[in-house]
């Protein structure tokens, strides 16, 4: 009640009414928790599974090849995998100084949040570009090491003194072993080993760091240049609508798998960034439609008119108006175009066109193919068909909760 006695109004922001009708829909809510338990893996691999032990015990002394193994190039040598291994030794210190952060604020944690997430994302950034070059201004970067690997479950086995703790499971993704090539399924590899001997579950479990990170990095550049290329021509209408129209209708006449297809063949030595960056120029057709139709909408609408009228910039009501407002359509085309990327990329791996320097997943299916072993194509086969399955549900989901028609 407020100071008249009249009952005091409920503001519900936009975000709690999505988030309230999303919960209604079980599946999408099935998806959302699958995608969560598909990042904690991805994140937490090494944790799973590695062939490098949390700690070594010897006549030489304690170690611990797990933790300087993360950042070893010659155990992971994809910058993706980095990327991943230097998160998870920083999320439990971002969590600390958060927790510290909100004794000493308290509520004013609040408005200091966003600050503070800032800056975590700042100190991540660089840490990851310091690790990222081999060498800076013609320095041979320290960051940027490699050491022999050892075989420590084989020193283990050899001293009857020596001691370690090995992960859940005790293989690396890029182990090999000729002498177990093509093995079956069994208590000591989950889901059997491949022609080089390389463990299939260590390397499914890696797979996950690549398909999503294919997934996020893919459809973040074309969503971006779909949205710059919409919104341009949705709100200035004339020649620029016409010229920017004509773009997307000639990309439009392109195959786009062909055309990824053809792009990827032009690139010598392929990386897993090249796979994200060509998908991601080839794919943006579809989202500058949708922007462009949303923008043609609403900048007719009052509130846009008004910002007109008030001599607001063109840019702050492109970005800050009428954007914010016609993004529904944006978030549900990027949850189904995560879907789609990893579908691409595992294409692109299956055909042998991918990066082949990192875990894939249409790699092992490819490699099934080939050597005509079922654990190789099961595997894979179902790890594409449930990622993309729970997309596509949450993009559903998100679909069916952003649309005002369908709220009860």
């Amino acid at each position: 009640m407020n100071a008249e006695g009249a009952p005091a109004v409920r503001r519900v922001s936009y975000f709690s009414l999505v988030w309230r009708e999303l919960r209604r829909d079980r599946l999408a809510v099935f998806g959302i928790w699958a995608v969560v338990v598909l990042l904690v893996l991805a994140v937490g691999a090494p944790l799973v599974s590695s062939n490098q032990p949390f700690w070594f015990h010897d006549a030489r002394g304690w170690s611990s090849p797990w933790l300087v193994g993360l950042f070893d190039r010659l155990v992971f040598e994809s910058s993706v995998d980095i990327f991943y291994n230097l998160l998870l030794v920083l999320l439990p210190l971002f969590l600390l100084a958060y927790a510290a952060a909100r004794r000493f604020f308290g509520g004013r944690l609040v408005r200091r949040r966003g600050r503070l997430v800032a800056g975590c994302a700042v100190v991540f950034s660089l840490q990851f570009l310091a690790l990222t070059p081999a060498t800076i201004g013609g320095v041979e970067n320290p960051l940027h090491y490699s050491h022999p690997v050892q075989n420590y479950r084989a020193k283990l086995a050899a001293d009857p003194h020596a001691s370690a703790l090995f992960p859940l499971h005790h293989y690396g993704y890029r182990e090999t072993n000729p002498v177990e090539s093509l093995s079956p399924p069994s208590a000591e590899h989950w889901l059997g080993t491949d022609q080089e001997g390389r463990d299939v579950f260590a390397r499914m479990l890696y797979g996950t760091r690549i398909s999503l990170s294919i997934g996020v990095v893919a459809v973040a550049l074309y969503i971006f240049i779909g949205v710059v290329v919409g919104a341009l021509a949705g709100y200035f209408g004339g020649w620029v609508d016409t010229l920017l129209s004509r773009l997307v209708e000639v990309m439009i006449c392109f195959p786009t798998f062909f055309l990824i297809l053809t792009l990827a063949a032009l690139i010598r030595e392929r990386s897993i960034f090249h796979v994200m960056v060509i998908i991601g120029i080839t794919s943006w057709t579809g989202v500058a439609r949708l922007v462009r139709a949303e923008f043609l909408k609403h900048k007719g609408l009052e509130y846009a008119q008004a910002a007109r009228a008030l001599g607001i910039p063109a840019r702050r009501i492109i970005f800050s108006h009428i954007l914010p407002n016609a993004s529904a359509p944006v978030l549900v085309s990027a949850t189904f175009g995560i879907a789609s990327s990893i579908l691409v990329e595992s294409s692109l791996s299956f055909l042998g066109i991918g990066d082949p320097n990192v875990a894939s997943w249409g790699e092992t299916l490819n490699a099934g193919r080939t050597d005509q072993r079922l654990w190789l194509i099961l595997a894979p086969g179902f790890a594409i068909f449930f990622v993309v399955t729970v997309f596509n549900l949450v993009g559903e989901g998100l679909r069916d909760a952003l649309d005002p028609k369908l709220r009860k």
